[in-house]
């Protein structure tokens, strides 16, 4: 038990680590992005349309692996960090909408589901039933774990809890497709799905006991 408190702490202290970083970045790449013309939804669609792309890279992995795995990571980094900057674009200039919120939120999904759908036909193709299984199930996680922030938030609570929010399975995702040619991709995907899902239980135990609060 003292040793899972530990760890959680770590994951912890990981997660907070990362995040601070990765935000801290934003706002000191926006700042000139803001005095532009440049609006929150022209970065979110460039941002989905690289995911797409880097999905379609991903798919044709059997012509050179490590080639188009490499390529694939880079253009989803990329999108992903496009993703980001949408944000705080938004934030920084005034330019955010409800709209763009909302367009934000479902380009998220939308890049995440393809570039798993990619991944999932790359192991049918391989003949990995079991990792295809994984992969599915990790969409459905990934998924509730937006969903049940949303459902939380709707409810006027926290729902940001949990070890496995988007970031955390961009770089999982990433880190499989670099060590892909060498047979990590289907580990990754063992990993964040467990993630995913363990992500989901906790903020479901989150909200029992914020609403118990009440």
């Amino acid at each position: 038990m003292g040793q899972d408190l530990r760890d959680t702490a770590v994951l912890h202290r990981v997660k907070q680590g990362y995040t601070t970083g990765a935000r801290t970045l934003a706002s000191r790449s926006i700042v000139g992005l803001a005095r532009t013309r440049v609006t929150p939804n022209a970065l979110t669609t460039a941002g989905v349309s690289l995911c797409l792309s880097a999905s379609v890279l991903v798919f044709f992995e059997n012509r050179d692996e490590l080639l188009f795995y490499w390529l694939g990571a880079t253009v989803f980094v990329i999108g992903s960090v496009l993703d980001i900057l949408d944000g705080a674009l938004a934030r920084s200039s005034g330019k955010g909408t409800p709209f763009g919120a909302f367009l934000d939120s479902t380009t998220d999904r939308i890049s995440e589901g393809f570039m798993l759908g990619a991944i999932a036909l790359v192991f049918s193709r391989h003949g990995d039933q079991l990792a295809v299984a994984f992969t599915f199930a990790a969409v459905a996680g990934s998924f509730l774990v937006s969903y049940t922030r949303a459902r939380a938030e709707a409810l006027g609570l926290k729902g940001d809890v949990g070890i496995g929010s988007r970031a955390e399975r961009v770089v999982v995702i990433v880190a499989g497709l670099v060590l892909g040619p060498w047979g990590a991709l289907p580990w990754a995907i063992y990993f964040l799905t467990a993630t995913a899902w363990v992500t989901v239980l906790q903020r479901v135990l989150a909200v029992r006991a914020q609403l118990r609060e009440r």
